[in-house]
């Protein structure tokens, strides 16, 4: 319970105080906008980090070298809201993640994930989802990396089971060709989710698949390649189980 009260006033501090911050990015935006979205990377990756020591987790960080240097679409399983602390604090560029539509209603950390390039996703419109999608695909062709985990929500069922994934956010590597570069987390509800409100210090388990261009996908598995990315994924747990 102590470490769960210290992340919120950590939370709530750092949004405060962000406040006239917001307003010396959007200067620096004016000037150099490449230095602005770097600043912002960089500032809420400290947050986050502080955050996660904070949590005491250890982290096994397993095939980072997989990730080229060049804008990719993210695709990972969902199991707990530390899954986005946890990556987002590994990305070595710009990284725009998607989050569900009621998270652009929470005052501040919205304007923060504004500022670095997050999607909102409505899944009751698919005209808007559809919208949302489109923008990931012009954001990649502008060289910044999106991050999505198409379960489509947090998934509640056991350590191993998998949601199936939607089919909508792999456009974004099919219109574009980027690199899918899957990632596979293993036990990260252990932190908060499992024993709500209370965090645990535990071990978890990232591992960066190889990049997968979808032009270079046989016919059949181009055509189902959510399929084919969630088996790679549900391989990639199950392997990791045994090292959590």
């Amino acid at each position: 319970m102590f470490r769960f009260i210290c992340i919120v006033i950590f939370l709530i501090t750092f949004l405060i105080l962000s406040i006239p911050i917001f307003i010396v990015e959007w200067v620096i935006g004016k000037f150099n906008r490449e230095k602005r979205d770097y600043s912002s990377l960089h500032l809420v990756q400290w947050a986050f980090k502080v955050i996660l020591k904070i949590t005491s987790v250890q982290a096994t960080v397993i095939g980072e070298e997989n990730v080229p240097d060049e804008p990719v679409l993210f695709i990972g399983n969902h199991r707990s809201f530390f899954d986005i602390l946890l990556t987002y604090t590994r990305c070595r560029r710009l990284t725009g993640y998607v989050a569900k539509k009621e998270m652009e209603h929470i005052p501040l950390l919205s304007t923060w994930m504004r500022y670095l390039y997050c999607l909102f996703l409505n899944r009751e419109n698919p005209k808007e989802g559809l919208k949302t999608i489109l923008q990931a695909i012009d954001y990649v062709k502008k060289g910044i990396s999106i991050c999505i985990f198409p379960e489509g929500t947090r998934n509640k069922g056991e350590e191993l089971s998998m949601l199936p994934f939607k089919d909508g956010a792999f456009k974004i590597a099919t219109k574009t060709n980027c690199a899918i570069i899957p990632i596979s987390l293993n036990n990260t509800c252990a932190i908060f989710e499992k024993q709500f409100p209370r965090i645990r210090k535990v071990h978890v388990v990232i591992e960066y698949g190889k990049p997968i261009y979808p032009d270079q996908l046989e016919k059949e598995d181009k055509k189902h390649i959510g399929n084919y990315v969630q088996n790679i994924i549900q391989e990639t747990i199950t392997k990791n189980a045994a090292i959590v």
